[in-house]
This record gives structure tokens, sequence and C-alpha cells, in this order.
């Protein structure tokens, strides 16, 4: 500090004696920042401003724990990481379980500092310092308020009402103390900025990456969808949830007035009007195609490829270029037996949720589907999940020669000696594999959804450009089934879900009533599933004790020796093998699955109620 102090002062007295000096030696701006005053006058910085609000995305939804193992999707498979607290209800306002700064998941402190930017960049583009040449004042303005909205959006559907915050606070303002907003007054704040978003944007081109017309009109389906629901209207979800029916502060969480049926009338009109205005991949159909090009579509549509692509109506990109967890998504769920971690694996629970080919349900009591269970399954199955004897890459140099095939290996297995005799192999992406054993799945499956099948993809020393779908047009579709069922228009929904359907080559659903409503939840959380939607969907619904509530389970699989056959390298063959499949929990030491109707909401972080006197808890915490 002294040695800096001197060479100020010498400078200092230099500036006295050249003639070179003038009044502006002090004033001069720091060479490594941008004033906040030359952001707002320079269209080039406030698009960079702009773009930083981005970030707020984080990996999208491809960080290494995703959101699918706090449901009946997933599970997560190694220890310490926080997800049990959710799973087990065993959160509480100072332990929020899984949660990081770093992830876009529900972390107040994050969102709110987020939405801090969209207020300044609303705030200076509101009047604006620059011309609006080509639309780039309305285009970045109409951005912010997207965001603003998402954001808002992200914090409802975890926390109920929030404070409402439109403009960024100064230094020695009188309070920042703001009370909860209710339900209904977040719901309005969010759909105002994205009709004005909406606005802003329409005629604009569509980048990807950023925000459109067609995201602010897609995000609103969203929102309004949730805001009709059972969890979101008083007297229903006071009666389905006894946390709830004691909570004063109800309009925080719900509708306390209003009619039900206009709310879901705005929802399906919402959603129609996106679906209108954005196209998504092969609807239309008016027949199922075959079921091998049912895997491919789906395929294509979860890689966003070959006519995939228009199905992401905002998505997070990553790029090879840029070598972020996001592209990483084989890594972090690939198998072990690849050297990979084997992190969310498909639990049983999902993978029988997947239909016969023939629409009819898969059942355990049926023998056909007992002693094959992974023949004649939907399309999406084959897309999804990394199924024991599935064909999948080439294993790595070192271990080809135990699988030169390269097959999916999750059983227990006889194989024969050199002297013939019959031994255990176990297969190679299980927990007693010769293969990083620890990073084996506790549930027989593995990750296929977003995880590029090209053999020059390695997944543990290489990135992939797969995008997360932050808004998928798919979604919007499904919300508009949704609204219709419930406004009693079932010609209408059924016609929708069957184009999704066909495009996978299932057949077309007949259902009416309440089938018909199980069957959309169905194909909602099958077409939708590890794309976040299932954690909000369930709750929502208020069927989470029924389905939240289940223990996580897994499946066992022996192969013997048929009579008469030796094989000294494992396959998979069913001409070789009889293969045995029984389904079993998971170890209630791995975890313990319980649900209480607390877990509706995610409780305000102790700390955050600590520094805002006006906050009121969510029922359930204190």
């Amino acid at each position: 500090m002294k040695r800096n102090i001197k060479h100020l002062v010498i400078m200092l007295s230099a500036c006295y004696t050249l003639a070179s000096c003038n009044d502006e030696f002090l004033n001069t701006d720091p060479l490594g920042e941008v004033s906040e005053s030359a952001v707002w006058t320079d269209p080039a910085l406030a698009e960079a401003f702009v773009t930083g609000i981005y970030q707020g995305f984080g990996q999208g939804g491809f960080n290494e724990e995703m959101l699918a193992s706090l449901t009946d999707e997933a599970i997560f498979t190694h220890p310490g990481r926080g997800l049990n607290n959710i799973t087990e209800a065993r959160i509480n306002s100072a332990d929020v379980g899984w949660n990081s700064d770093a992830r876009r998941t529900y972390n107040w402190q994050r969102l709110y500092s987020y939405i801090r930017r969209t207020n300044i960049a609303i705030e200076n583009l509101s009047d604006p310092q620059f011309d609006n040449t080509g639309g780039i004042v309305d285009r970045l303005l109409g951005e912010a308020k997207f965001m603003r909205a998402y954001y808002y959006h992200d914090l409802a559907r975890y926390f109920g009402g929030v404070p409402l915050i439109a403009r960024p606070y100064e230094l020695g303002e009188e309070t920042y103390e703001e009370p909860r907003a209710t339900w209904e007054e977040t719901v309005n704040f969010i759909i105002a900025d994205l009709d004005d978003a909406a606005t802003l944007l329409e005629g604009k081109s569509m980048v990807p990456g950023r925000t459109s017309e067609l995201a602010a009109l897609a995000l609103k389906s969203r929102v309004l969808l949730y805001a009709a629901s059972d969890l979101h209207d008083a007297p229903t979800a006071q009666s389905n949830a006894t946390t709830l029916s004691g909570f004063s502060d109800i309009d925080l969480l719900a509708y306390t007035s209003g009619n039900r049926t206009e709310r879901w009338q705005k929802a399906q009109a919402a959603a129609m009007e996106a679906i209108q205005k954005g196209s998504g991949n092969l609807f239309g159909l008016s027949s199922p195609v075959s079921h091998e090009d049912g895997i491919q579509n789906y395929i294509n549509n979860s890689m966003a490829r070959n006519g995939g692509e228009n199905e992401i109506i905002l998505g997070r990109y990553f790029i090879n270029a840029k070598q972020e967890d996001g592209g990483r998504q084989g890594l972090f769920n690939g198998p072990n037996g690849y050297n990979n971690w084997a992190g969310n694996t498909p639990v049983q629970l999902l993978v029988d949720d997947y239909e016969m080919m023939d629409g009819t349900e898969f059942d355990w009591s049926n023998p056909a589907h007992a002693s094959t269970p992974y023949e004649n399954r939907d399309a999406r199955f084959y897309a999804s999940v990394l199924y024991d004897g599935a064909q999948w890459k080439p294993r790595s140099t070192a271990n080809m020669p135990k699988d030169p095939l390269g097959q999916i290996q999750t059983g227990t297995y006889e194989v024969t000696d050199g002297s013939g005799t019959k031994v255990t192999h176990f297969g190679l992406d299980t927990r007693n594999s010769s293969i990083e054993d620890w990073n084996g799945s506790y549930t027989g499956y593995y990750f296929r959804k977003f995880i590029d099948a090209d053999p020059a993809i390695v997944d543990q020393n290489t990135w992939q450009e797969v995008p997360w779908p932050i808004i998928r047009y798919t979604e919007v579709v499904l919300n508009y089934v949704e609204a219709s069922l419930e406004l009693g228009q079932e010609e209408e929904a059924r016609n929708w879900l069957n184009q999704i359907r066909f495009r996978v080559g299932q057949p077309a659903i007949t259902d009416t009533g309440d089938a018909l409503v199980e069957r959309y939840r169905n194909e909602r959380r099958i077409e939708m599933a590890y794309e976040e939607q299932r954690f909000h969907d369930v709750r929502r619904w208020m069927i989470a004790e029924e389905t939240f509530g289940r223990q996580a389970n897994t499946i066992s699989i022996t192969g013997t020796l048929k009579s008469g056959q030796t094989l000294s390298t494992y396959r998979y063959d069913p001409g070789v093998y009889n293969y045995e499949y029984q389904v079993v929990p998971i170890d209630p030491g791995k975890e313990n699955r319980l649900w209480l109707d607390k877990m509706y909401f995610i409780p305000i972080h102790r700390d955050e109620i600590n520094r805002n006197s006006n906050l009121v808890q969510n029922p359930g915490f204190d």
C-alpha cells in the first residue's frame, strides 16, 4: 500500500511540472471496464448487457444432478448432493436441499440477482439514448421483459407468490423489505411482461438461444396452464392437502376467487396462439409412422436435428469451442462400463409406464411381457433408455475384448471358463463390474435421451452439441390438450394428442372421460421425460402422494445358459440364454422416498426471512 501511495505522489508531482499534464489526468475511465452510462448510449454494449442476462439459464437442465432425479423418473447415483433431502421430504428453511448458486434451480437470491439485471435493462431501454435502428431497442427491451417474466415464473412455480420488484433498487433507500404478492398478482405481473415482450418482438427473426415472440407466447401458455391447475385453486388445493388447508395466507399460493373455467379458457387460447405461430416437427400426420421411423423421429426431436430443430422454441445451446458442463451429458449419465458416471438413471416406475407398440399398457402379470420386457415397446422407450441388451457404442479399446459388440450389460450371467465350467459374469454396466463399479447404476438402466450415439463422441473425453429445450413446441401442444380436456373438448384434445403419438408410431387414443385424462398425463410423462416437466406437473395436478411417494425401484436380471450352450465372452443372446427379470425396490439405505404435503412448495430460506421481515413462510415450514 505504501508503495502505491508513493507512486501516486510521484505521478501527481510530475503532473505539475510537465506541460503535457492537464485537468483530465485523474478523470480517465478504467481501461478494463465500461461505465454504466456508456453502456446505454451504445447499441452494441446494450446488447451485450442484455445477452448477459441469459446467463441465468445456467446449463439449462444439463447439470450433473438433474431435476428428473427429484421425481419418479430417475434416481441420482452418487451420495452427498442434497437430493435425498427433497425426495425424503427432509428439507427445512435452513436446508432447502439440492440447490446451488451456479445452477438454474430454485435459488431465491440468484434468481433475484438476474431480475435486478432485467430491471436495469428495462429502465434504460424504456427511455433509450440511441436510435431504434432496425428495431434494436424494441428487440432488446422485449428480450429483457421476457427474461424478467421467465425468472419470476421460475420463482413462482417453486414458491408461489413472491415480492414483485419492477425497478432496480438504489443505495440508501428507506427500506428494501417487500411483502410477497398474491398468486394472482404474481401471475398477472408475469403475463403483462410476456404480452409486452410478444408485442415488442413481433416480426423479429428468431435467433437460436435468444427469445422471440413465439417464446413469449409459449411461456404465457405454460404460466396460464399452471395458474389454472388444481394446486393454484384454493378450494381444490385445501381439500387435497392438509398442510394447505390450515394455511391462513392461501392467496399467496392460489386463487381465492374468480372463475376456474375462464382460467382454463385463457390457458387454451394462449396455447393455440403459440401453436399457430410455430410448426414443431411432423405435426399433421393422419396415421402412425413405422416403429423404426418413430424411434428416429423422437431421437431427432430430442437432439434438435433433421427437422427436430423446429421443436426448440427457446433453447440453451452448447458448442465444443466452449467446453461447458451442458455438453457432458454422456459423461454425466452414460454407463460405467463406458467409463462414465451414471448420474441420473431411469427407475423402473418410468420404464413400466412406456406403452406397448399396440397402445396397451405394459403389465408384469402378463407372461409375454414379463419374459421379454424390452420388446415391442413405445418407440420413445428405445430413444430414451439404455436397457439390458440394448445396442450402444463401441467400448474403449481397453474394454472392447470384454464386449466386442457394444451391448449394455446390467445383469448377472453365466459364462464358461477354459475348462467348460460355468462361472458368474457380472455385467460390465453394473455395480459389480470390472470397470468403475462405483459408478454403476442402482436401477439397471441408463440415460439415452439427449446423448449422441455417434461413436466419435467418446463421452468421457469429448463434448457434444445438443441444446437443452427450455421451451419445446410439443409442450405447448400438450398444454393445449390439457386445457381442452378441462373444458370438456375431448375430440379436440384427442386430435392433437394423436398427432404427437403418430409421429412416434403409436396408435390413436380413443379413450373418453377420466381414462382420457390418465392417457394424456401418461403421454406427457413419456413425451417430456427428463425435460423438467414432471417435477412441476405432479405437483400442480396434486397427485404427488401416489407418484413421488412411491419408493424408487430397479430391475434384477439373471441370464442362465440354456442346456448344451457354452459361451466364454458374454453377449446378449436369447438363443443362448434364459433371462429372468424381477422388479425390486431400491435399498432404503440408498434412498427412502416419502411424500409430505408441505413439499408442494419449496420453503423460503431462513436467511431471506431474516433479511425481510415482511416475508411469509410457505406452509409446513418455520
